[in-house]
C-alpha cells in the first residue's frame, strides 16, 4: 500500500469520526429505538448503503450508480426516520416528501446523464485505488448525513410542533429552489442535444443569469428544508442548521463551482465571447448580467 492510498484510508477514518460526531449532537432529545437513537441509525444507514454500493463498483470498476445510489440513499434514510419512528406528524411528512421528490428528480436525471455521456470524469483517476474510490463513497455519505441533519434531526425528534408560519416559509423557499434547480437542468439539456451549440457554453435563460443557475437552486431548497425543520430543534440539535452551510461549502469550495469553473477555464478560456461572459454573469446567485 502506498503514501497516497494510506492517506485515503486515514481520510476514510476521519470522515466516519465527523459523523459520529454528528450523529451525537442530532440524536440529543430524538427518540430511541431499541435503545439506539434514532437519528445515528439513520446516519450509519447511510455510510453502509455506500459501503455495500462500493463493493460491486470497485470489482467492475465503474461509477455509473453513484449518482444513483446517493439518491436511493436519501429516499431509504428519511423512510426509515419517519417509518421507523412511533409518531408520525405533518412537519415529518413534509420534510420526508420534499426529499423525496428532489431526490427522485435529480436522481434519475444524474442517471440519465452519465448513462448519455458514458462516465463521470471525476472518477478517472481515483477508480483503480480501493482507498481512494472508497474514500468517494464515504464522502458521499457524510454529504447524505450532513445535507439531511436538519430534517433529520425534526423527524426523529420526541418533540412535536404543529406546523405554522415556519412551515409555509420553508415550503416556499425549497420550492423556489427546487424549481429554479429543475429549469436550469433542463435548458442546460436542451442546449445541449442542438447540433448547432457542440462544443459551445450555454448562456441563455437562467444560466444567463448565474454561470451555476442549479447549484443555487440546489443551495436555496436545502435553505428551505432547514426552515421547516428550525421549530423543533433544540439544544446540540441547533447545530443541525449545519445543512445548508454545508451544501453551499461543498458546492462553492470543493466539489462544485471550482471543478466547473477550472474544466470551462481549460476549455474556452482566452476566447472573447467566454470571458465576456464570466466577467457579465455572477458565479452563483441568480442576478441580471452586468452591462
Amino acid at each position: 500500500m502506498n503514501k497516497e492510498e494510506k492517506k485515503s484510508l486515514i481520510e476514510v477514518s476521519i470522515v466516519v469520526l465527523i459523523a459520529a460526531g454528528l450523529a451525537l449532537a442530532g440524536s440529543q432529545g430524538g427518540y430511541l429505538l431499541a435503545g439506539i437513537p434514532l437519528f445515528a441509525l439513520c446516519v450509519a444507514l447511510a455510510f453502509v448503503i455506500q459501503w455495500i454500493a462500493f463493493i460491486p463498483a470497485f470489482i467492475k470498476q465503474t461509477e455509473t450508480f453513484y449518482d444513483l445510489t446517493g439518491s436511493l440513499t436519501y429516499i431509504t434514510v428519511v423512510l426509515a426516520a419517519v417509518l421507523l419512528h412511533p409518531v408520525v406528524d405533518g412537519r415529518s411528512l413534509l420534510l420526508m416528501g420534499m426529499v423525496l421528490i428532489w431526490a427522485v428528480r435529480l436522481g434519475s436525471f444524474l442517471f440519465r446523464r452519465i448513462l448519455a455521456a458514458g462516465e463521470d470524469r471525476r472518477f478517472r483517476e481515483i477508480k483503480p485505488s480501493f482507498a481512494r474510490f472508497l474514500m468517494a463513497w464515504t464522502l458521499q455519505g457524510l454529504w447524505v448525513s450532513f445535507s439531511l441533519a436538519a430534517a433529520l434531526a425534526a423527524m426523529t425528534s420526541t418533540v412535536r410542533v404543529e406546523l405554522g408560519w415556519f412551515a409555509l416559509l420553508g415550503f416556499l423557499v425549497w420550492l423556489l429552489g427546487f424549481g429554479i434547480e429543475v429549469v436550469a437542468d433542463r435548458q442546460k439539456s436542451s442546449f445541449k442535444v442542438v447540433p448547432e451549440n457542440e462544443g459551445k457554453f450555454i448562456n441563455v435563460g437562467l444560466w444567463s443569469w448565474s454561470r451555476h443557475p442549479n447549484y443555487f437552486g440546489e443551495i436555496v431548497l436545502w435553505i428551505g428544508v432547514a426552515i421547516v425543520a428550525l421549530p423543533v430543534l433544540s439544544g446540540w440539535q441547533w447545530l443541525m442548521l449545519i445543512s445548508p452551510v454545508f451544501i453551499t461549502l461543498l458546492l462553492t469550495r470543493i466539489s462544485g463551482v471550482p471543478m466547473l469553473e477550472a474544466h470551462a477555464d481549460e476549455k474556452w478560456g482566452g476566447q472573447e465571447d467566454y470571458e465576456a461572459y464570466k466577467a457579465r454573469t455572477s458565479v452563483l446567485i441568480l442576478v441580471p448580467p452586468r452591462k
